[in-house]
């Protein structure tokens, strides 16, 4: 537990430290309120509203409605401003914001600190005598290379195949093929997508996996509790190393170590613009995934049914704290169910409502279930799979085989922190007084 001793200290401080600033830009505020009247609350609380209306008819509006609501989104900071000047209260309001601000950010970093850290432990195995490495020269921005990944690895006898990034490389086939050559390991430096493949050949034959964090994100080797910030880390489980037994999700027969998208984002991904332009693929495709009229999905989640939802995200084993600021960190991979996320946004008061509330919000659905079955209305429907853009029949199945895989990971491994979400400010005060557990 980090929130034990020197840790539990710090987080102690940094609440203390949240809840003076929380304290400071409320007398702030009633500085300016005695100075200026309900007036100046009334007025900042209006331009939010615009401001919010703006955004999202920016988001979701095309053509005059976006023009306008690029101009709101502007004019209504920039008013209450005026008006604040006017009034003598403009430098009231920016210390209060900055003040709200810092308290977010220390309450935040109590609850992260006091954070549970996890990693999971697996049991020894004899080590890999034939290891076999797929590597991806451009996964990561090159980090194959920067990193010599190539080079240490064969100093540790492991035979490694790097992927022709121009021509195309059929990964499923080279996993295969070195199976079939003898490999009593697979392993893969690259990207989620790629992982998710190999693992499934692994998981096939019954063969210990490797994940390297050589990818962009690196979603997996986080849950996994691997360095991130080093992949040549991750080769330190060919000498010294632990096996785990996780989770493998199928999706139509697939693999997904991850997450299969369904909706908003799997249309965007599909797009080949997408690569080259994200935000203006984003812009001009938003308004009609948002539509009423648009595609709408609907859902089996076990025994449970989730209707006309604008985006499905179906995750092996649910998140930690699937909210809106939460990073998406799995702390257990082998329970044996998935995670089901289904959002439905209707307009601006439920943009709100899922802004503030977060997974309270009405629009937001969490469940799990060992079985998720997505109809759409349509023979095929975009999804994307670990990132990898696919259409697929409907309706598409979703499950996950409990301990089908075994993962090679480093016995030494920095792990992963789960942290407090969503933010409690009632926990913050128990804690900055020393009454939380």
């Amino acid at each position: 537990m980090r929130g034990s001793g020197r840790h539990r200290g710090a987080a102690r401080l940094l609440a203390r430290c949240a809840l003076l600033a929380l304290t400071a830009a409320v007398v702030v505020l009633f500085l300016a309120l005695g100075q200026a009247g309900p007036i100046v609350l009334l007025t900042g609380l209006g331009g939010f509203v615009l401001t919010a209306v703006g955004l999202w008819w920016l988001v979701a509006g095309r053509g005059p409605l976006r023009l306008l609501g690029a101009l709101l989104a502007v004019a209504a900071p920039v008013g209450v401003l005026i008006h604040y000047v006017q009034k003598g209260v403009w430098g009231n309001a920016l210390i209060a914001l900055a003040l709200y601000g810092l308290a977010l950010i220390c309450a935040r970093a109590a609850m992260r600190a006091t954070g549970k850290s996890y990693v999971m432990r697996g049991k020894s195995r004899p080590l890999p005598r034939r290891p076999v490495l797929i590597m991806n020269p451009k996964s990561g921005g090159g980090k194959v290379g920067r990193f010599g990944l190539v080079e240490r690895a064969q100093q540790m006898g492991a035979t490694v195949h790097l992927l022709d990034t121009e021509g195309g490389t059929d990964v499923v086939a080279l996993a295969r093929e070195a199976v079939a050559g003898g490999a009593d390991l697979l392993g893969v430096a690259g990207g989620d997508g790629t992982q998710a493949l190999v693992a499934g050949v692994a998981a096939e034959h019954d063969l210990p996996f490797l994940v390297i964090s050589a990818g962009t994100r690196n979603h997996f080797a986080m849950d996994l509790g691997l360095d991130r910030t080093d992949p040549s880390r991750c080769l330190d489980a060919l000498t010294d190393g632990e096996e785990l037994r996780i989770d493998l999700g199928l999706v139509s027969g697939r693999p997904f170590v991850n997450t299969v998208s369904f909706g908003v984002y799997a249309d965007i991904v599909q797009r080949p613009e997408y690569r080259d332009a994200k935000a203006e693929t984003i812009l001009n495709l938003l308004p009609d995934l948002l539509q009423e009229s648009s595609r709408r999905l609907d859902a089996t989640a076990g025994e449970k049914q989730l209707a006309e939802q604008q985006a499905i995200l179906v995750t092996n084993n649910p998140y930690a704290a699937p909210d809106l600021m939460a990073s998406g960190l799995r702390t257990r991979l082998d329970r044996g169910k998935l995670g089901v996320i289904g959002l439905r946004v209707e307009g601006v008061a439920h943009a709100a409502d899922l802004a503030v509330r977060g997974r309270r919000s009405q629009g937001l659905n969490l469940l799990t279930a060992r079985r998720v079955e997505v109809t759409a209305g349509t023979d095929t429907v975009p999804v994307a799979v670990d990132g990898e853009a696919l259409t697929l029949p409907t309706p598409v199945v979703c499950t996950v085989r409990p301990r089908a895989l075994r993962v090679l990971v480093p016995r030494h491994r920095p792990g992963t922190v789960a942290p407090r979400s969503p933010l409690n400010w009632r926990w913050v005060t128990a804690l900055a007084l020393g009454r939380a557990r």
